[in-house]
């Protein structure tokens, strides 16, 4: 029985922890599965030999109930249904004739379990094995994997850091290197300063030592000219009284010497006279007139010695007179001509030299004015002088702004003209300042250096007699670099200085009655003041090629065709010898812009020398023809020249 129950307890035990299998034994008996965990686990650790519990006795105490809100399970949280269901199949099994063989095919079946239980443990040891295996690679590899990331981000750490330090070293050294160049660059412009200062202390205190060295020779000079002049006086003092002396005491020793010698003299002087007249009468004529005149003469004058004397006196002091009136005249004259005349700096003025010269001409002019002044407005051009379309557009404004600045009275605007030599700068000033109504005076810089310190004065005698025209004055400045350079030029003297400070302190204002124009072919060379001082700035640059072809047009008509005509005039024809006219074959425009093509770089002024030559070579020819043979070689001359003067000056640039 004990067996039988153990048999039984140990199937529902394995039911119960294999609860999805069935069991089956030789009989028709089938057991059902447990559900429940807690019988499964009540199996597992209870014996196989555990005898049955005794059964509870009638004479044992009742123990209290506990209430139990699940009825399925016991107080404590135990299910017995499927215990109870266990005991049941044990009961069945015991009761039944194959239970042995029940227990021996359920003995079977929990061997076999128990081997396949044992393989799948081994089989999960050995993959717990191989896990950790695993496990331990896994590890190793990202351990090693780590410890190169690791190793890798050191690396790059490291070089990161060394090329934040190369960085570090470089911006250090390039703020080393920078402070290092301004402090090299502040002191060389200490030195610089200090240089400057020193050259300027140094020019002062030469011009100081010159003008005491200058002053002290002239002290010197003076004191020698009145001792030499003492010592004149006294020696003239001295000779003349012993000369009186001498003379006294050789008129009391030879009284009748000496008057024989007057007596010849005299004798000798009106045998002169007499001598002449004859001459003069014989040359008159011998007619009865004549001879009357010489007897009267004769016996008027030379007769008498005192007559003579008298005549010869009266002659000499006519002489005197009018040697004193022709000097006096003279420097009267001077005076006037400093008071009313044209300064001496002017080179060339549309105003007479003094205030009623050209009084004839002005009155012609201003009726042809008046009968002809639409035609003037409508004018176009500027004379011999070809300009770029744009650049004559603006010089026609120019001239309007200026003529409608001196109509209004406003303060007129001062110039500053600045291109190559040659491109018409001081033509286009007389053209804008006859189209502007105005006067104009052309002087150049040139002449300001050698007045030395007379600059002073004759730049102010300039502006004021510029200020004495009625109508306004167009003061143009040719050369304007030569004297209204730069003051810090160590080579510029103090008389040029001078001149400068005179002529800013005269433009200081806007004037209404002087337009200031400045020409030079260097405009960074003027002085800050003086371009400060100015309102327009034009840029003549050289002419274009179409530019130059109208050039070439102009001085062919003027040179070429009109050379041998005539101007209109009554006694031109009578003194002066009829020219041979310039006979012009074959020389078309597709010649003309061929020329003007080939003098690329050419100024006005040289396209104008060479219409100059080719007129000088036709001239040269003998019968005076001009063809386009001949003018093609003047232009290859011209153009070989003009590069052969270009490579001297780059050869002089380059020394």
């Amino acid at each position: 029985m004990g067996k039988t129950y153990a048999a039984g307890l140990f199937a529902a035990l394995a039911s119960a922890k294999f609860g999805t299998e069935t069991v089956y034994a030789d009989g028709s008996f089938n057991f059902s599965p447990f559900s429940t965990s807690s019988s499964t686990n009540a199996a597992r650790s209870a014996p196989a030999d555990v005898p049955k519990p005794p059964q509870p006795t009638a004479e044992a105490p009742e123990k209290p109930k506990v209430r139990n809100d699940n009825p399925r399970t016991t107080s404590a949280g135990f299910d017995p249904e499927a215990l109870e269901r266990g005991a049941k199949a044990l009961r069945e099994i015991n009761s039944s004739k194959s239970a042995k063989q029940v227990f021996d095919v359920i003995k079977k079946q929990e061997e076999t379990r128990q081997a396949e239980l044992t393989a799948k443990m081994q089989e999960f040891k050995a993959l717990q094995a191989q896990a950790e295996m695993e496990r331990q690679r896994v590890v190793y590899d990202e351990q090693k994997k780590l410890a190169q990331q690791q190793a890798q981000i050191k690396s790059q750490m490291a070089r990161y850091e060394d090329e934040l330090a190369r960085k570090r070293m470089q911006a250090c050294k390039g703020l080393l290197n920078v402070m290092v160049k301004l402090a090299e660059n502040e002191h060389q412009r200490a030195r610089n300063q200090e240089l400057v200062k020193m050259q300027e202390e140094s020019g002062m205190r030469q011009e100081a030592a010159r003008r005491a060295t200058e002053e002290q020779i002239q002290a010197q000079r003076r004191q020698t000219e009145r001792e030499k002049a003492e010592i004149e006086r006294e020696t003239i003092r001295v000779r003349a009284m012993a000369e009186a002396e001498g003379r006294a005491h050789e008129a009391k020793l030879a009284e009748d010497v000496n008057r024989r010698i007057l007596v010849d003299r005299a004798n000798a002087e009106r045998e002169k006279w007499i001598a002449a007249i004859n001459t003069t009468f014989e040359h008159i004529g011998g007619s009865s007139l004549t001879t009357i005149l010489k007897l009267a003469f004769y016996g008027a004058i030379l007769t008498d010695q005192n007559k003579l004397v008298v005549a010869v006196g009266g002659v000499t002091a006519l002489a005197a007179g009018i040697y004193t009136t022709r000097e006096g005249a003279r420097v009267v004259w001077s005076y006037v001509d400093r008071i009313l005349g044209q300064p001496s700096l002017i080179r060339e003025s549309s105003r007479g030299k003094y205030p009623w010269s050209g009084f004839f001409s002005r009155a012609m002019s201003s009726l042809k004015g008046a009968n002809g002044g639409s035609a003037t407005k409508s004018e176009k051009g500027f004379g011999d002088v070809i300009l770029h379309p744009s650049l004559e557009k603006r010089i026609q404004q120019l001239a309007n702004a200026t003529a409608n600045t001196k109509a209004h009275q406003a303060p007129f605007r001062n110039m500053l003209f600045y291109g190559p030599p040659g491109t018409g700068k001081t033509m286009v000033a007389r053209e804008l300042a006859r189209r502007s109504g105005l006067d104009y005076a052309l002087m150049t810089g040139g002449d300001v250096a050698p007045l030395g310190s007379q600059a002073v004065t004759k730049i102010h005698q300039l502006f004021d007699w510029s200020k004495k025209s009625k109508k306004g004055l167009l003061l143009f400045i040719d050369e304007a670099d030569a004297f209204l350079c730069e003051r810090n030029k160590t080579y510029m003297s103090e008389a040029q200085r001078s001149a400068l400070n005179a002529l800013l302190f005269r433009t200081g204002d806007q004037s209404k009655d002087i337009v200031l124009a400045l020409a030079t072919n260097r405009p960074g060379d003027l002085d800050s003041a003086v371009a400060d001082r100015i309102d327009e700035v034009i840029e003549f640059p050289l002419p274009g090629e179409d530019e130059r072809f109208k050039l070439i047009k102009l001085y062919l008509e003027k040179y070429i065709a009109q050379a041998g005509e005539r101007k209109p005039g009554l006694f031109s024809n009578l003194f002066k010898k009829q020219q041979q006219k310039i006979e012009i074959k074959g020389l078309t425009d597709d010649i003309l812009r061929e020329a003007a093509a080939r003098t690329e770089g050419f100024s006005g002024r040289e396209v104008a020398k060479m219409m100059a030559g080719v007129q000088a070579a036709v001239y040269g020819s003998e019968d005076c023809v001009l063809d386009a043979n001949l003018f093609r070689e003047v232009v290859d001359y011209k153009v070989a020249e003009h590069q052969q003067r270009r490579k001297l000056a780059a050869a002089e640039g380059n020394k």
